[in-house]
């Protein structure tokens, strides 16, 4: 390499968008103690994220939604009325249909990170959170 291309390349790079955070962060980083989002996730807003998790049951069959949670969570939290739902979780609407994984199963999904308040107009869930075009694997 010479000179000029170090020097190319390098000004290039100054110019890329920070696209993608580089190592996966755990859902008690995207919010406060008072529930408001973190630092981490407003300078993250509109970046593709890994975040860790666990699959809570899928509100529906055949869907490609899911909710990321910080622990397992044997019950579908809408349908018993005793489960509390946890505050630091995150809506995952992946690009294609999901495959519900066992509860326990500790996973990474990828996504793009939306804030603010959205109202799904096919469930009804209501995210502050959410990552969208998403995947997902076993962590």
């Amino acid at each position: 390499m010479d000179r000029r291309q170090f020097l190319y390349g390098s000004a290039c790079a100054v110019f890329l968008p920070n696209v993608a955070w580089s190592e996966p962060i755990k859902l008690r980083e995207l919010y406060n103690k008072n529930k408001s989002f973190s630092d981490t996730a407003l300078r993250l807003e509109g970046s593709k994220i890994e975040v860790r998790g666990y699959m809570a049951p899928p509100l529906k069959a055949e869907t490609n939604f899911f909710v990321l949670t910080r622990r397992p969570m044997a019950t579908c939290p809408f349908c018993e009325s005793e489960a509390e739902w946890p505050s630091d979780i995150v809506a995952v609407y992946a690009k294609r249909k999901i495959t519900p994984l066992p509860f326990n199963v500790p996973i990474i999904a990828t996504g793009k990170l939306e804030l603010g308040t959205y109202k799904d107009p096919e469930l009804g869930f209501v995210s502050r959170l959410r990552l969208t075009d998403a995947k997902f694997e076993r962590a």
